[in-house]
């Protein structure tokens, strides 16, 4: 395998991994403060039309991004009332969510613009485009180092270089912040926290906020940056290898980022290499290089995570006792 090789599944890495990513940091601030959150999907599908649509109509990526993120909240505050405020049952509620993105994406799709779901191709300011960082043309020359930066690290919109930098960032707000500390205690020990005279449901409800701004950076990436443009369904299951990556990473935002770069790597790897020949069995089928890192998901968190232990008091909803 050359060099251009590898820059090039190093690039395709770092992108497949930033929707990833964010969703896997999303769910690491909810999951820390309690609450299961498996309507990532939703919250992230939910962003990607409206962060499309609404750049289609205004032409602004920026405005389609805030519409994402608004729309991502709304979600994300629908998930914290059920789950918190009237203690449903958190699962439940991220399963409507994740139904309900589907359905309502595809219905107004289909009512504002007449193609069958789709939003209209994004050209021109209506998308996020990529970025050249200082030097990056002078180094290219230069042996190895060069073609990294260039190809690898340089040329990405601004919304990935956002999602990395989410990640020293969410490790100094969860381990060196007052906020982080209550934040993980009340995922741990909700009864210890309410004692001190802090608010359990208001630590969740800004966890939640948080993980619904997340979910919607990584939707209006998927639609305004990765592509461009809304189609029905287009997450394809991020959210779900998003919570498997957070599961390996046993809620650690640095192996957070391994995590999900090994993921988009498997996705990666299924793209570049379908329809490859193998001497003596034939042409392997592009749907099983489509379904790959979906198998190879499944393999590693059945064998390769160890014992993963989840916030203890996740899933259970606070009653405070009188």
């Amino acid at each position: 395998m050359d060099l251009d090789i590898v820059l090039q599944l190093a690039d395709s890495s770092v992108r497949l991994a930033t929707p990833l990513l964010l969703a896997c940091l999303a769910g690491l601030y909810s999951e820390r403060s309690g609450v299961f959150d498996i309507g990532l999907e939703g919250k992230m599908l939910i962003a990607a039309f409206f962060a499309a649509a609404t750049a289609a109509v205004t032409g602004s990526a920026w405005v389609g991004l805030a519409a994402g993120l608004a729309a991502s909240l709304v979600f994300s505050m629908l998930h914290a009332v059920a789950s918190i405020t009237f203690r449903g049952n958190q699962l439940i509620s991220g399963v409507a969510i994740n139904f309900l993105a589907v359905g309502m994406t595809a219905l107004l799709g289909h009512t504002w613009f007449r193609q069958g779901g789709q939003t209209p191709q994004l050209v021109g300011d209506a998308r996020f485009h990529a970025i050249e960082l200082p030097g990056a043309a002078r180094l290219a020359d230069v042996p190895v180092i060069g073609p990294v930066y260039a190809e690898v690290i340089s040329g990405h919109s601004i919304l990935v270089y956002i999602a990395f930098l989410a990640v020293p960032l969410t490790w100094w707000v969860l381990y060196r912040t007052r906020f982080g500390l209550r934040l993980r205690a009340v995922g741990e020990n909700p009864a210890a926290v309410d004692t001190a005279g802090i608010s359990v449901p208001l630590l969740r409800y800004q966890a939640l906020v948080i993980t619904g701004i997340l979910c919607g950076i990584a939707g209006a990436y998927l639609s305004t940056s990765m592509n461009a443009g809304f189609v029905r369904e287009m997450t394809a299951g991020k959210g779900f290898i998003a919570l498997a990556a957070l599961i390996f990473a046993k809620w650690r935002p640095w192996p957070a980022l391994f995590a999900t770069l090994l993921f988009g790597l498997l996705e990666a790897i299924g793209i570049r290499f379908q329809n490859v020949e193998l001497g003596g069995i034939g042409t392997i089928p592009v749907q099983f290089m489509q379904a790959l890192p979906y198998i190879l998901t499944v393999v590693i968190l059945a064998g390769f995570v160890g014992k993963a232990i989840p916030p203890r008091a996740g899933g259970e909803p606070y009653v405070k006792e009188e």
